[in-house]
């Protein structure tokens, strides 16, 4: 099974889905997503295969969501936002083929297996 990992090494939740995942030896692509931002079309994807509105791909406590003025956005508005600003990103989001998750808390990615 192939897993990717939408993580910031920085986030102590991150480092957890990753050390999670490692514990389970599975084959798992890593992105960085604060260097390496996914575009607005893998953002589509990945929220297709997580169900449910965009907003629940965001930080909601990033200086970029309020100055934004995403509260009430729409959920193209979110994309786009995220794409523009990867910081907006909730992390860590794993994903498989099938479907994703947000690994919060980090025991969340045990779904995907």
């Amino acid at each position: 099974m192939q897993i990717t990992l939408y993580y910031n090494p920085r986030c102590s939740k991150s480092r957890s889905a990753l050390s999670i995942l490692e514990e389970h030896q599975v084959q798992i692509d890593t992105i960085d997503y604060m260097k390496s931002p996914p575009d607005a079309e893998t953002l589509r994807e990945i929220l297709a295969k997580l169900g449910g509105p965009a907003k629940q791909l965001l930080r909601q406590n990033e200086k970029e969501y309020t100055e934004l003025g995403l509260a009430h956005a729409d959920d193209e508005e979110i994309v786009a936002a995220i794409a523009a600003n990867p910081n907006l990103l909730q992390s860590p989001i794993i994903v498989s083929t099938a479907q994703a998750v947000i690994g919060r808390p980090p025991e969340k990615v045990l779904a995907v297996l």
